[in-house]
């Protein structure tokens, strides 16, 4: 089978049959691509002369020629690692092109997050003009550090996510797992005042919340512009993205006390480790606190 035909197969199925983000679905279309143009190249074509040396040539042009980090590296080479895993259980090939690859090790690294002053700016100062745009923002920004849904979720999120009765939105997470976050009295009023403003200045026929002068759902690239024009004004953070406001959502729960298994289910992982990152960041806050305060520090 052609290379390009059985990505184009394997983009389906992760589409369609496993249902994963819209991001995750590009990303992985991306690095596919990147890798089909390689073995081009290299005059393969055909899945069944894809072989080791094939992969370490293109892990190795990708970190030395195109300077990308070991973590992005690493991240294209999972994609081919579920592509060629696609490729074993539809018995399109029989052998494991990646017995004897390895990854490039990934320096760690600690979540960035912003300070609970920063956040606290957003509302103390008069940064949202109050038009639809501007009240449409605010309640963006607020959903993400109120519930630390990531951007994915957001975009999905429709009128009916919101139970207003109960204070909770439902959010559909990665592989369709649905989860229950609770939402504070003022959130739930910023949203029934977007909803109300919505409806009397924009024409919709999409069931999404959020959605553009036009009527047309927020795409994710609109939603990445917005936190980042806002956030750049109460934050000097090198960076700034919705997944910082994930990053601060957990932070400032762990370090004001929030159990660490009730910020696994709120953020949607489906392990504690994944959880247990944001500890870092508090540890290296004890030890700052310690420095200053400590007699024989």
């Amino acid at each position: 089978m052609k290379i390009n035909q059985s990505i184009s197969q394997f983009i389906d199925y992760i589409s369609i049959e496993r249902r994963l983000s819209s991001l995750t679905v590009a990303a992985y279309s991306q690095d596919l691509i990147s890798f089909l143009e390689f073995s081009e190249q290299n005059e393969v074509e055909d899945v069944e002369n894809i072989n080791s040396l094939l992969i370490r040539q293109w892990e190795m042009k990708l970190l030395e020629e195109d300077k990308l980090s070991a973590r992005s590296v690493c991240r294209k080479l999972a994609a081919l690692r579920s592509w060629n895993k696609y490729l074993r259980k539809q018995k399109i090939i029989s052998t494991d092109f990646f017995a004897k690859i390895t990854s490039p090790k990934i320096q760690p690294q600690l979540p960035v997050f912003f300070r609970e002053s920063e956040m606290e700016k957003l509302s103390e100062q008069p940064i949202f003009p109050e038009t639809f745009e501007g009240v449409r923002d605010f309640l963006i920004i607020e959903i993400f550090y109120a519930t630390g849904i990531r951007r994915a979720e957001l975009i999905g999120l429709s009128d009916n996510s919101i139970d207003f009765e109960n204070n909770t939105i439902k959010v559909l997470g990665k592989r369709n797992k649905e989860r229950i976050i609770p939402i504070e009295q003022d959130l739930k009023q910023d949203i029934l005042k977007y909803i109300d403003l919505r409806y009397s200045v924009v024409e919709s026929d999409t069931e999404k919340l959020f959605v553009n002068d036009k009527g047309k759902p927020l795409s994710a690239a609109a939603v990445g512009t917005i936190v980042k024009k806002y956030m750049s004004i109460v934050s000097n953070a090198e960076r700034i993205s919705p997944h910082i406001l994930r990053h601060s959502f957990a932070t400032h729960l762990l370090n004001n006390g929030a159990d660490i298994n009730a910020i696994k289910e709120l953020l949607g992982h489906s392990s504690l480790a994944a959880t247990q990152v944001y500890t870092h960041n508090t540890v290296e806050k004890l030890k700052k606190i310690y420095k200053s305060a400590h007699p024989r520090a």
